[in-house]
């Protein structure tokens, strides 16, 4: 009993850092999106969520695992509606509304997720949660606006309302899969492959196809595909389900900070005073939410 207790955390330790490389993965985001070139974002959804799916299908084939797909139709429309009703409203936002405005409700998700973690049975929220989530969303904010102000037109209140509906279509999709921890991640590969074709569908209504152009606009869509669009649903699945759901929240605060860096690195911008003034906020903030985490004692 005493070593079933002793487990526990460290297996709530491993899942909180395997769903923190999720993070990291969606920290090239920016790098990859910018490779890809002029494809429009539904194709290049449809695109990236087709490969990241087919694989994760075709592995789930290879290991005998299919029957993980064999899941109630309110699962099915859960996961779905989560992968695609967060990018479906964020294009729009990003479409209605200055992007800057935009990004920068839809970067309250995680705060959100910290907020709405406290339903969840067996979770306490606590104040320093709050604190270090509160910190992240003001270094997101410092490089979403480059350190200048932001000003709210009820002109593009459609815009608005698309990037709230955005935040918290993944604030609760991520704290209700908490809920169904029952369901493998393998699952997600078929949410992955319906988001696919729900995104193809927008595209064809919505959208001009324009293909990516040349290896290294190709080599980005992979990238993306395999990455970003792909594995890090699956390792955040399996850290919302199994690992510390505060700590993932206000962590998920240093994927904006990450993807200017590498954008940064890669000469698409400058290493600025206020870049360093958010990397000091988000740190500070994530270190701060994970404090239980970082000083527990050894079993």
């Amino acid at each position: 009993m005493t070593g079933q207790m002793s487990a526990a955390p460290r297996t709530r330790t491993r899942a909180t850092l395997v769903g923190m490389t999720a993070i990291l993965m969606w920290a090239t985001l920016g790098v990859f999106g910018a490779g890809s070139g002029a494809v429009p974002p539904f194709l290049l959804n449809a695109l990236c969520f087709g490969l990241s799916g087919g694989l994760a299908l075709a592995f789930l084939a290879l290991r005998g695992e299919l029957s993980v797909l064999a899941q109630p139709l309110r699962v099915w429309a859960f996961g779905t509606f989560g992968l695609f009703g967060f990018h479906f409203f964020y294009f729009t936002a990003i479409r209605n509304a200055p992007p800057v405005d935009a990004n920068l409700i839809n970067y309250t998700w995680p705060l959100l997720i910290v907020v709405f973690s406290a339903l969840l049975p067996g979770e306490r929220l606590k104040l320093h949660h709050v604190i270090g989530a509160v910190l992240g969303l003001a270094g997101a904010a410092l490089l979403v606006t480059r350190g200048g102000s932001v000003s709210f037109d009820p002109a593009y209140a459609l815009g608005y309302g698309a990037a709230v509906a955005s935040a918290l279509f993944w604030s609760i999709y991520s704290v209700i899969s908490r809920r169904l921890g029952a369901v493998p991640t393998g699952a997600v590969a078929g949410f992955c492959l319906m988001t696919a074709g729900l995104s193809l569908a927008c595209h064809l209504a919505l959208e001009e196809t324009v293909w990516p152009s040349g290896a290294i606009q190709w080599g980005s869509v992979i990238a993306l595909g395999l990455f970003p669009v792909g594995l890090a649903f699956f390792t955040w699945d399996v850290g919302v389900k199994q690992g510390d759901i505060q700590v993932l929240g206000a962590a998920a605060y240093s994927a904006p900070l990450l993807s200017t860096l590498l954008l940064i690195a890669f000469g698409f911008g400058a290493f600025t005073v206020t870049v360093a003034l958010a990397c000091l906020l988000i740190t500070i903030g994530a270190v701060v939410a994970a404090k239980d985490m970082i000083l527990r004692k050894p079993a």
